[in-house]
């Protein structure tokens, strides 16, 4: 690294041109949840439409986050993050024109994928534009940012749609990216760093297609089970994709006998702690990210709150979140390693029993009943969110932490896809019958049960943690 990278000038403006970027790719994961009666009312969207709306976004998010990391290597980061920027503010439009659930659908498909050739960017530029001893600061910066990307998704999409700017109603949640994503790509097109392209490294193409293809086949039935009644093919189907994901691991194995640039390093999975946090991530991910869109779901249709109103009841959640994050990452993963994370985890468990509990009184329900539990279980999602990563990583070889740490994003967005999945079809079963409050406790015992499996896999992690940002890249 020159001593001219060390000293970029404008290395603040960048940090702030790659998390903009960060933070309009993470708040779309989730400011459509507070859309699901508006897409009703114009699109006629069925439960399933709004499952795929949401979780089709993540899906195709984590299954292209680690082709966009390698395709980097190939192209130049800088190339890459400006393509998929471009890509995402286009498809955003489309999102925003879609004149049916279906369209709509297909370009939250594309708005992931665009998004996932921005992401895994974001820790490098860092890395290029600072020297060494202001790499904390900047990590500092950036921990709280990815932590309450997601969280803060609801909050802003209720008011843009309430807000019905000249009468956009729902399309203001991707109308908003378009200002915004031309913006930051003028100034990421004149201030980011170039780099030489390397043509030398070869994209493995049949890799990538064997990783969306099997994350398609886990999320299909999950989401379409329920509406269709649990025929053969669904059982086929995730079957199939458990397959494709073994193939995979396989065909990464045969790259390498052939000198040839794998997509994964399969050497990763040789560690059995890297495997349990694989498992753990993936648990945890669509825990917390399937109980706050039932939230959601459950305020708008069975209480009646209008998207700005259930956003700002999610204020709750991310205060709790960006308190339990800042104590994790300043005091807490020092002091006590990865015993933060079961803190975190009997913390989401205890929020879950506190919003169980306040319930089943619904004729004289009010939402200050339900906001102790909201806010204790943000609490353990912040604890966990913040040092996650570091302990699962710390079982892997310095020079195997890139790719190490891509699949674990990978596996963090589609889980959280899965999450959207299995939690609204257990809602939806119990609205279709009109109680939606037993639909909402019984994703509060699923998520009970999930933390608490998560709980049990952290016991078997390695007290320590390693710090990701001295050598993710």
């Amino acid at each position: 690294m020159t001593s001219e990278v060390l000293v970029n000038k404008n290395r603040w403006l960048i940090l702030g041109i790659v998390l903009a970027a960060e933070i309009m790719d993470l708040l779309d994961s989730t400011i459509v949840n507070v859309a699901g009666p508006s897409l009703e009312e114009k699109l006629n969207a069925t439960p399933a439409g709004l499952q795929w709306v949401i979780g089709g976004y993540t899906l195709t998010l984590g299954a292209g986050l680690i082709l966009g990391g390698r395709l980097a290597d190939r192209y130049s980061r800088r190339n890459v993050f400006l393509a998929g920027l471009a890509s995402f503010t286009l498809s955003s439009l489309l999102c925003a024109l879609s004149p049916s659930i279906e369209a709509l659908i297909a370009f939250r498909l594309i708005q992931g994928f665009a998004g996932a050739m921005v992401l895994p960017h974001v820790i490098g530029f860092i890395r290029d534009v600072f020297p060494p001893e202001e790499l904390g600061k900047a990590f500092a910066i950036f921990g709280p940012v990815f932590g309450l990307g997601g969280i803060l998704g609801p909050i802003i999409g209720g008011f843009l749609i309430d807000g019905d700017i000249a009468s956009t109603g729902w399309r203001a949640v991707f109308l908003v990216n378009i200002p915004i994503g031309i913006i930051i790509f003028g100034l990421a097109w004149k201030y980011l760093p170039r780099r030489d392209p390397d043509h030398s490294i070869k994209i493995d193409v049949m890799g990538s297609l064997l990783i969306i293809v099997s994350s398609g086949l886990l999320l299909l039935p999950l989401i379409q089970g329920q509406e269709a009644g649990w025929p053969l093919w669904t059982f086929a189907s995730l079957a199939a994709s458990l397959v494709g994901f073994g193939v995979f691991t396989i065909q990464q194995r045969w790259v390498i006998s052939r000198n040839k640039t794998p997509l994964v390093d399969p050497d990763i999975f040789k560690a059995r702690t890297y495997n349990l946090g694989l498992a753990g991530i993936f648990i945890f991910f669509a825990g917390f990210t399937g109980i706050y869109l039932i939230i959601t779901l459950f305020l708008q249709i069975g209480q009646g709150y209008s998207a700005s109103g259930a956003g700002i009841a999610n204020i709750a959640i991310a205060l709790g979140t960006a308190i339990g994050g800042a104590l994790s990452g300043a005091v807490l993963a020092d002091k006590f390693g990865t015993r933060v994370l079961q803190i975190g985890a009997v913390a989401q468990i205890t929020g879950a029993i506190l919003l169980f509990t306040a319930l089943p009184n619904m004729a004289s329900y009010d939402f200050w009943h339900i906001v102790p539990g909201m806010v204790v279980s943000g609490f353990g999602t912040g604890l966990v969110v913040a040092a996650l990563f570091d302990a699962i990583l710390v079982s892997i070889k310095d020079e195997l932490v890139g790719s190490a740490s891509g699949v674990l994003s990978s596996v963090q967005s589609i889980g959280s896809s899965v999450g959207v999945a299995i939690f609204g079809t257990l809602f939806f079963n119990q609205v279709t019958t009109g109680q939606v409050d037993k639909g909402f406790r019984d994703a509060l015992l699923l998520q009970i049960g999930l933390v608490t499996l998560f709980f049990l896999l952290t016991l078997l992690l390695p007290k320590k943690s390693k710090v990701i940002s001295e050598f993710a890249h």
